[in-house]
């Protein structure tokens, strides 16, 4: 391909897998994004806000909340799809009972090369890559849990604290086994003759 140069590279993005709402928000995330931008646009989106009621006579302001959007989609491909995996896992930490459906499909990208000299009679020529896509789609209110891809809500804590604890015992057990495994070759040596002798 020396003597090529790229000169442009259309992206066909593949459809989106859900069927959604006008109004839910898409966050197509890149390999340049920053995840607390991208955190930030999610969280003004989903948070619950309280929105102050109207004044009834003698009666004291009334609160209510509500969040903005009942369902966020998330999707990326090629180098970010780790970025968006991570983005879906920090929004759900921050906004508990969310529920969660992965969908995976493939982006075809067409890259445009065009001859460095058009007078050595070479063609144009258009090269079709595949990259890895993902749509993550978090939701408040319940999703299909028969779908391929779903995650249900659930509780961190308690991962967390088994894992803590698991790893402080093995700790020590991998402690007493270094130990009682321990000794030098003229102490095997000894024991082997000794076994030999009795």
């Amino acid at each position: 391909m020396e003597n090529y140069s790229k000169t442009r590279s259309v992206d066909q993005p593949c459809v989106c897998p859900f069927s959604l709402t006008p109004n839910t928000p898409e966050v197509r995330v890149k390999d340049g994004s920053k995840i607390r931008n991208l955190l930030r646009y999610a969280l003004d989106r989903m948070e619950v806000k309280p929105r102050a009621a109207a004044h009834e006579e003698g009666g004291d302001q009334i609160h209510k909340g509500s969040p903005i959007c009942r369902q966020l989609v998330f999707t990326a491909s090629g180098k970010g799809v780790s970025k968006a995996i991570t983005c879906a896992e920090l929004l759900k930490r921050r906004v508990r009972g969310l529920h969660q459906l992965t969908k995976l499909a493939n982006n075809t990208v067409m890259d445009v090369w065009e001859p460095l000299e058009p007078a050595a009679g070479l063609d144009s020529l258009t090269v079709s890559r595949k990259l890895p896509a993902i749509w993550i789609l978090l939701s408040r209110d319940p999703l299909d849990h028969q779908q391929p891809g779903y995650q249900a809500p659930g509780r961190f804590d308690g991962l967390w604290a088994h894992a803590s604890a698991r790893e402080e015992g093995g700790g020590r057990g991998g402690h007493k086994r270094k130990r009682g495994g321990g000794g030098g070759a003229r102490g095997r040596g000894r024991s082997r003759d000794s076994k030999a002798d009795s």
